[in-house]
């Protein structure tokens, strides 16, 4: 019975397990990230391939943000037809293949695995730390990379210490997916396919209650009937995708969008993916010194992160943003000064803002950039809108990818310059356009903005988020109530037969 219980856990354990298995994809999604950054001062690796100018290095690393850009722009055609667990399943021969192809695959999981970690979280409490939890997994794949590079240093003229780091990532690909056939489907795609008993069964799991709890029956009906909601408005389409309507999915989809602007154009890649060159060529370590300094800050990195699984609910996603915006700008604005006036004690105090950079991108637009477009979007649009989402975010790393070795080679430290005034920039926009979603339910979101843009309404997002609360528990008293009376009528009618057969 152990045996069975522990290849179809339930509640927490059910949780945990999806929680793990999202985790290890992010982990994989980590470790691709920071493999080749490292690479890029391997001469085994750089010989072998010719001596790389430049250019040609940017490519190298950006070519397999090209597939996730794919993998991302597919995922909008098969994420709602297969579902949240087939599509990350459907990555895995794609990451094992080869570079470009193992793009496409992280592009499928980086669109699916928030969407399945939200829709599966019952807790609107626990939506934000579990997805942060994954981050910090992303995190761990990029730390364990930084000292993989680093160990393979001390393995001189062998190409193992460049085929090794490029290999070992198919073990994650396959670890990520040996937890999947245990799982379950979102309830929530589950509903919007009509697939009532199955989306039950789901639930009861998930609350590890019986299939006619109350609480499943009410959880499930909340979903119907905002599913039902939606559909009223007919299937999604590219149309809306341009007009807000009643449901705002212009305005839902951008704001994702605009996440992922925030994160990957914010200068995070010339950190994650060019440390070890940076360090190398901006203040002039040694080849071996770049290495050691990368995975210690890239365990600082994953200390926050961590850390935001404390913070993301407490003080929300807006505040957070705000937070990590005017924070990056400071550091990159310092690094850059300090790289300008040249001596040592400002290229130390570059140093240690370069690294301070990690605090504050580590705990808001890591998480944010990939928890808001999947918390964000409705139930009809919440793949388009996450697909869409990713494109821009895939989109985002390819520019910085291919501009930085360029950049860092042309213009210095006026480089840094662009990310301190980018981040700067990003604030108005944060603070004038962005809503809250700590502490909604996923059909408290789209109830705000139906409530806040419908005709005449004069509520703010606040007040549109305290009324659609307030909406949704009258819902569930209803619901309940109408399952009291069915109760009450069913025990009427079997007293009534009893009395009769006597």
């Amino acid at each position: 019975m152990a045996i069975l219980d522990f290849f179809r856990p339930e509640g927490r354990a059910l949780l945990i397990n999806i929680t793990l298995s999202c985790g290890i994809g992010f982990m994989l999604f980590g470790y691709d990230q920071g493999v080749f950054g490292g690479l890029l001062s391997n001469p085994s690796f750089l010989a072998r391939f010719d001596n790389p100018g430049v250019t040609l290095q940017g490519q190298i690393v950006s070519t397999y943000t090209l597939g996730c850009i794919l993998g991302s722009i597919i995922a909008i055609f098969t994420g709602d037809p297969l579902g949240r667990v087939k599509s990350v399943m459907l990555g895995l021969p794609h990451m094992i293949i080869g570079r470009i192809i193992s793009g496409l695959g992280i592009g499928f999981n980086t669109t699916t695995i928030p969407i399945w970690q939200s829709e599966t979280c019952l807790k609107p409490s626990l939506r934000g730390r579990l997805v942060a939890v994954q981050l910090t997994c992303l995190v761990f794949g990029f730390v364990l990379t930084n000292w993989m590079n680093f160990g393979f240093t001390y393995v001189t003229d062998n190409e193992i210490s460049w085929r090794f780091p490029l290999g070992f990532q198919a073990l994650l690909a396959i670890g990520t997916v040996a937890f999947v056939p245990f799982l379950v489907e979102s309830p929530r795609w589950l509903c919007l396919k009509d697939r009532h008993e199955e989306a039950r069964a789901v639930l009861a799991r998930l609350h590890a209650k019986p299939v006619d709890h109350p609480d499943v029956k009410e959880t499930l009906e909340v979903i119907i009937e905002t599913i039902a909601e939606e559909k009223a408005d007919g299937e999604i389409g590219w149309r809306e995708v341009f007009h807000n309507g009643r449901q705002q999915t212009m305005r839902r989809i951008l704001l994702g969008c605009g996440a992922n602007i925030f994160q990957q154009i914010g200068g995070v890649n010339v950190v994650a993916y060019y440390l070890p060159v940076v360090l190398e060529r901006s203040f002039g370590f040694s080849p071996r010194m770049s290495l050691i300094l990368s995975a210690v800050d890239s365990m600082q990195w994953m200390f926050w992160g961590a850390c935001t699984t404390y913070v993301i609910e407490r003080f929300g996603r807006k505040k957070l943003m705000i937070f990590g915006a005017g924070g990056c700008s400071m550091c990159f604005a310092v690094t850059a000064i300090g790289l300008s006036v040249g001596n040592k004690v400002s290229n130390g105090v570059a140093v240690a803002f370069i690294f301070m950079f990690y605090f504050f991108f580590g705990m808001s637009f890591m998480t944010i950039g990939f928890l808001y477009p999947a918390e964000i979007n409705g139930n009809r649009s919440r793949n388009l809108g996450q697909s869409i989402a990713m494109v821009t975010n895939w989109v985002g790393v390819y520019l910085i990818v291919s501009i930085t070795p360029i950049g860092i080679q042309n213009l210095g430290a006026h480089f840094y310059i662009i990310f301190a005034v980018l981040n700067a920039a990003f604030l108005p926009f944060i603070w004038y356009f962005y809503v809250e979603t700590a502490g909604l339910s996923l059909d408290e979101i789209d109830r705000v903005f139906v409530l806040k843009h419908a005709p005449g309404s004069t509520l703010s997002y606040p007040q549109a988020a305290e009324q659609a609360k307030l909406d949704l528990e009258q819902e569930r008293l209803d619901i309940n109530a109408r399952s009291d009376k069915s109760a009450e009528g069913s025990e009427k009618l079997a007293i009534d037969h009893i009395e009769k057969m006597a």
